[in-house]
């Protein structure tokens, strides 16, 4: 039996590797375009930066660090120069491949990082191996702009995976709908009518504003953002700004909401402050051919009839009133339950002096049925 050289001890106490095997490497040395592995073999391994990643403008020594262990693929035994050619990108793009594969097979939702943006859509890198986001799957709403995805992580499914050739396509509006859908029934399973909930105001239009509630939205309509008179939303509230907010009603995915709350309700102590016989200044807020209606505070409107503006006759009281102007009148009638007021002017004028006199000075005085006052307007102007 011949002795073995020290030369061949050596070597067979390395071990073997092969082309295509796949290896646990230690960082020992570390420089901007390569680092050096030991892999346990006779000579170390090389790693260059353009098989560690895609990006050929990377440093390696801010990615890769003496001590770190990593897997890698032998490429080549021996080189040119006696070394070990190694790759962390292709095994990272064999072990992408696999699992976006298998993500295609059973709808995994699959997260990573948006690495272009481009015309058509989103770029994403899972393990080294691209994957495609058109813009029209992108998200469930039009987005004219996705700049704002750049360098994001999301969210998306496999929707096509062929390796042949080269194409992965991924959805990400698929994920957000069934998102959507989701917080919408543990929304709708949450809130009871009366409820007071948290929202942000998310669009707002001529009618009302839509306010999002974590799940679904709700429409704040122009008649219950204040027990007054709102004439523009958009003067009153900005895109983003949180309300807290009532629930008035619930129906198919549907939510009415609501800013009058019971305890601010003006009408809780009208009976008082407006009973027949007071004396009361408020503001002209709107006026047709047969009244005025005067704002007496915030919530609170009473109608002034044409009848019961002047001792004179009248044709209409834009004759006499404008819009924002201050009067003074007394309650002639109040009706709890309905909500109305009826106010004159004309009873807190002198009474004229006949030379039959008249019993009493109010007299001249009527209360106004305002319901009946306001069709028979509604009428006349239909025959016109």
């Amino acid at each position: 039996m011949s002795e073995q050289s020290f030369e061949q001890l050596l070597d067979e106490s390395f071990k073997t590797i092969h082309n295509g095997e796949v290896v646990e490497g230690t960082v020992i040395d570390v420089k901007p375009e390569e680092a050096v592995l030991n892999i346990g073999y006779k000579s170390d391994g090389i790693l260059s930066r353009s098989e560690y990643t895609n990006d050929n403008s990377a440093d390696l020594t801010t990615l890769l660090h003496e001590g770190d262990k990593i897997e890698v693929k032998v490429i080549r035994v021996n080189d040119s120069e006696g070394q070990v050619i190694l790759s962390y990108k292709r095994l990272a793009a064999e072990k992408g491949s696999k699992r976006l594969k298998e993500a295609n097979e059973t709808g995994e939702i699959i997260k990573a990082k948006v690495s272009q943006v481009l015309n058509g859509g989103l770029s994403v890198v899972v393990d080294e191996v691209r994957v495609f986001i058109p813009a029209s799957l992108v998200s469930n709403v039009f987005e004219k702009d996705l700049s704002k995805y750049a360098d994001t992580e999301i969210e998306f499914r496999v929707i096509e995976y062929d390796p042949k050739k080269r194409r992965c396509i991924g959805d990400r509006k698929q994920v957000l709908v069934e998102q959507k859908a989701q917080a919408m029934k543990e929304l709708f399973e949450r809130i009871h009518e009366g409820d007071v909930v948290e929202g942000t105001v998310k669009n707002i239009t001529d009618f009302g504003a839509f306010v999002d509630l974590g799940g679904a939205d709700g429409l704040l309509h122009i008649s219950e953002m204040s027990w007054g008179h709102v004439e523009n939303p958009k003067k009153v509230f900005k895109v983003g700004q949180k309300l807290n907010v009532l629930i008035k009603n619930i129906g198919d995915n549907k939510i009415g909401l609501s800013l009058k709350f019971a305890d601010t309700n003006p009408w809780k102590d009208a009976e008082n402050k407006f009973a027949v016989g007071n004396v009361v200044k408020g503001k002209v807020a709107r006026m047709t051919d047969f009244g005025a209606f005067i704002e007496l505070e915030p919530g609170v409107d009473a109608l002034l009839h044409v009848s019961q503006i002047s001792k004179d006759r009248i044709g209409k009281p834009s004759d006499v009133l404008s819009v924002g102007q201050e009067v003074e009148a007394k309650v002639v009638d109040f009706n709890a339950d309905d909500h109305k007021i009826s106010l004159s002017m004309k009873a807190l004028l002198a009474p004229e002096k006949a030379p039959e006199a008249v019993e009493e000075s109010d007299a001249d005085v009527v209360s106004v049925d305002i319901d009946a006052v306001i069709a028979a307007g509604e009428d006349e102007g239909d025959d016109e």
